[in-house]
């Protein structure tokens, strides 16, 4: 049925069926630890498959054995999420956090080399500049600007480009919208694998999806989600969801069996109910932000702000924005004259907007992404990447774009004249 139907359409039924609990319409909260076989002989089938023992036969179906290792609510979920990557499998975890972490633990062995895009989340950041090296994992940035020339070169000088093992992508990037090419990442990753050893790309694609931009339609190998954003839509729950192929994912499920580190049946049930309502709310979202960076570019007290629909064709990253998105988004950053001081005055005068951090919530959210979302990572490498002391980041909700208007407007107003 799947491919009739857009995913808008299948996520209200998709991968469910009423007969299965009673006819009740929406799938149920299957609130329990364990499940009954039916055989032993099918037990021990099932885990033969869980544990990676073997991989799964073309007609063998598989059963449930522990909410640990699968459940009915993160099942459909999983199904539904991959209608919109266009992935074989997912997984869905406890948090974000939780899916990067078992990606890099996954796919990084002691020697090996991470080529990692900047900026990053600031947990990202800090999980790949403090905890790798000290399992004796490799890292190794670069920016946004640098050329794949560029790259190859540092990757050359380093003396460990043999050892590259992943390539990690976040693009855009947070907080300041820069545009990675995933193509060039894949490019990368090529040049370097051979016959004993692959190199994988993996893009966090927490900022644009699963609307506005698909990475394995780009050269990824590996998509992942901080689904609490966009995918949860409604700051009330903790998530995090990785989507690839069957292979990739099988070891990713493995581990996460392992770690204990899935999301439990009242998230996945909760997700499944964003899930009804993810494209009308990131098509709002999106409308509304692109009337607000119209007004805040406009504005005398901004002295720069970065979101992609205000990207010049003249600009380095245009092509690839244009190849890569289907769409702007509602993510931007804006930089106040002045400094903190400034920043803080605008955003101590919200009162629409509120002041938290997160993205991709109905509500608009502000933050000071300097001594908030990043304020672990090192100084110089924000005063490289532009993460000032006057940038303000801006989650774009579903209100009305003129109140919100309203209330930046009037927040600005309270910034002290530089």
């Amino acid at each position: 049925m799947s491919e009739f139907y857009k995913p808008e359409s299948l996520m209200m039924s998709y991968g469910y069926q009423p007969e299965w609990s009673e006819g009740s319409i929406k799938c149920p909260i299957f609130q329990t630890s364990t499940f009954v076989f039916k055989t032993a002989e099918e037990g021990k089938a099932f885990f033969e498959v869980a544990y990676g023992k073997r991989q799964q036969e073309p007609n063998e179906k598989l059963g449930l054995i522990y909410s640990r290792i699968n459940n009915p609510d993160l099942e459909i979920l999983e199904n539904r999420l991959c209608l919109w990557d266009k992935a074989d499998d997912c997984a869905v975890f406890e948090s974000g956090m939780a899916a990067i972490a078992t990606v890099l633990l996954e796919f990084l062995k002691p020697g090996n080399l991470v080529l990692y895009s900047n900026p990053l989340y600031g947990g990202t950041d800090h999980f790949i500049q403090h905890f790798l090296p000290s399992i004796g994992v490799k890292t190794l940035g670069f920016n946004p600007w640098d050329s794949q020339e560029d790259i190859l070169n540092k990757l050359e000088q380093s003396g460990n480009a043999s050892s590259l093992s992943l390539v990690y992508v976040e693009t855009p990037a947070n907080p300041t919208s820069d545009v990675i090419d995933i193509g060039m990442c894949r490019a990368i990753a090529d040049r370097y694998k051979t016959e004993e050893k692959d190199v994988y790309v993996a893009v966090d694609n927490t900022y644009m999806g699963p609307l506005w931009q698909h990475p394995l339609d780009h050269g990824a190998d590996l998509i992942i989600y901080s689904a609490t954003k966009y995918i949860g839509g409604h700051s009330d729950l903790i998530a995090g969801a990785v989507l690839g192929s069957k292979a990739l994912m099988s070891r990713i499920k493995v581990l996460r069996t392992f770690l204990g580190n899935m999301a439990a049946p009242y998230t996945g049930w909760l997700l499944m109910r964003s899930l009804e309502t993810l494209k009308v709310r990131m098509e709002q979202q999106q409308k509304n932000a692109i009337e607000v960076a119209r007004f805040l570019n406009d504005h005398p007290k901004i002295t720069n702000i970065h979101y992609l629909g205000l990207m010049d064709e003249k600009h380095p990253q245009f092509k690839t924005y244009k190849k890569q998105y289907e769409g702007p988004g509602a993510m931007m950053a804006f930089e106040i004259k002045g400094g903190e001081k400034e920043a803080f005055a605008f955003l101590n005068a919200l009162r629409l907007v509120r002041l938290a951090v997160s993205l991709g919530s109905t509500e608009s959210l502000a933050e000071h992404p300097r001594s908030m979302t990043h304020a672990g990572v090192n100084d110089d490498q924000l005063d490289q990447m532009g993460v000032s002391h006057s940038l303000v980041r801006l989650s774009v909700g579903v209100e009305h774009a003129a109140d919100l208007i309203h209330d930046l407007g009037q927040a600005l107003d309270a910034v002290p004249i530089v």
